[in-house]
């Protein structure tokens, strides 16, 4: 039977192939859209996860209340020991200290006269103090842009956007100031080794990045740090496991009457994402619903009018013995192979404009010049496991829901009228 009706489709293409384009196009979009949507989200919580939030993030609860100020006087102490105790109680994270200041850096001329003065926002990593993982985490070699990365105490990389404004060059000198942990001004020299693009406008026009040892060391914060971040592994979050993770060390470590107590918050507790995180899923349905709904009504349309134009074979099937139930039946195998086929169709075309926008992407630096939140300035699309089947969802059920409403016709028509309309 289906052999029969394959052939049918193939030599009728009055009957298949408009409906094949319609189903391959639903589903080129839904896969291209769900595509997009998993890509610019998740390069967003990504992105912020790497440079500001971490999967999960210790600090105290003074600092957590104050945290957009960057309160350094409220950092952790003793963190050397904290982190080895981070380190021995969860293994499966990887443990890393941050440390974010402001303040201004001048440029000087051959004299030590100031010549050119910027606003900067600072973070110490582990450039070179490290394993080296805060490094390709960042992605920091493949975003240099001039330059090199730093190798001694005293250099630093600087965001290429803040490079241009104050016209330097690799291996100029410039002078960070600021305050301390205990609020006395800092002052400290860094020479310049490199210019970094990151994507962030936020970083790329104010970025200061130094070892975590020189900014200890700047700010008078020995064994202390404002953020300890911890990342699961190959980088891929988890709320689940943030959340069973950040109880079981709240529990053992929080105090609620003491403001200096070390506090754990997950990646969805911070920078307003529990919103924007419950509602990437909610919108991909959204959007693979209004595909069903607009191709249903498309497909009952066309069923319609390939029912009405079919009423003569219809009548013919009925003369040589078939019942309704028979003739609807074929109807449904029908549709399912048109649907199936526009589904395979529409998923490969989908697959490739998807992986096209996530090699190459699309620049929306113009649109993020004066942003100050991590919004990636290229936006992609995210190749995920899911495309490969997701737009079977509305190319199937679309496809069978249109003949379904259009086969109740069937039904409706009664044989005499049929084999009336056969014999003229």
């Amino acid at each position: 039977m289906i052999h029969f009706l394959l052939k049918g489709l193939l030599r009728d293409k009055n009957r298949s192939l408009f409906p094949i384009i319609i189903v391959s196009i639903g589903v080129a979009l839904t896969v291209f859209l769900s595509g997009y949507i998993k890509g610019v989200m998740g390069d967003m919580i990504d992105t912020t996860a790497k440079f500001d939030t971490g999967h999960v993030k210790v600090m105290t609860r003074a600092y957590a209340k104050n945290i957009d100020q960057m309160p350094n006087d409220l950092a952790l102490m003793g963190v050397e020991k904290l982190t080895k105790e981070l380190a021995r109680k969860y293994p499966e994270v990887t443990w890393v200290k941050r440390i974010k200041f402001t303040g201004l850096l001048d440029v000087p001329d051959d004299k030590g006269e100031t010549i050119r003065q910027g606003p900067a926002m600072g973070l110490a990593i582990g450039l070179f103090s490290g394993s080296g993982r805060e490094v390709a985490r960042m992605n920091i070699k493949n975003s240099i842009k001039a330059g090199k990365i730093p190798e001694n105490p005293g250099e630093a990389l600087i965001g290429i956007e803040l490079a241009q404004k104050l016209k330097l060059k690799p291996k100029d000198i410039v002078t960070y100031l600021g305050s301390t942990m205990n609020g006395s001004m800092a002052f400290m020299n860094f020479i310049v080794t490199g210019f970094v693009r990151f994507g962030s406008q936020s970083l790329d026009k104010g970025a200061i990045i130094i070892d975590i040892f020189d900014a200890q060391e700047m700010l008078d914060m020995p064994d202390a740090c404002g953020e300890i971040l911890g990342f699961f592994e190959n980088n891929v979050y988890f709320d689940s496991k943030a959340q069973i993770l950040a109880s079981a060390f709240n529990t053992e470590y929080f105090d609620e009457s003491e403001e200096f107590s070390p506090v754990m918050v997950r990646l969805k507790d911070q920078a307003n994402l529990a919103y924007y995180m419950d509602y990437v899923d909610l919108y991909t349905m959204i959007f693979v619903g209004i595909f069903v709904i607009a191709m249903s009504v498309v497909l009952w349309n066309t069923g319609l009018l390939g029912g009405l134009r079919r009423y003569q074979e219809f009548g013919i099937r009925l003369a040589l013995g078939e019942s309704k139930d028979m003739i609807f039946r074929s109807l449904i195998i029908e549709a399912l192979l048109i649907g199936t086929t526009g589904s395979v169709l529409g998923t490969i075309i989908g697959l490739i404009a998807t992986w096209i926008l996530q090699v190459h992407g699309i620049d929306i630096s113009s649109m993020t010049a004066n942003s100050t939140i991590m919004v990636p300035s290229i936006i992609r699309s995210k190749v995920t496991p899911d495309l490969f089947y997701i737009g079977f969802i509305p190319g199937l059920f679309a496809m069978v829901l249109g003949n379904l409403l259009a086969g109740i016709g069937i039904f409706k028509r009664q044989t005499a009228q049929l084999f009336k309309e056969l014999e003229i």
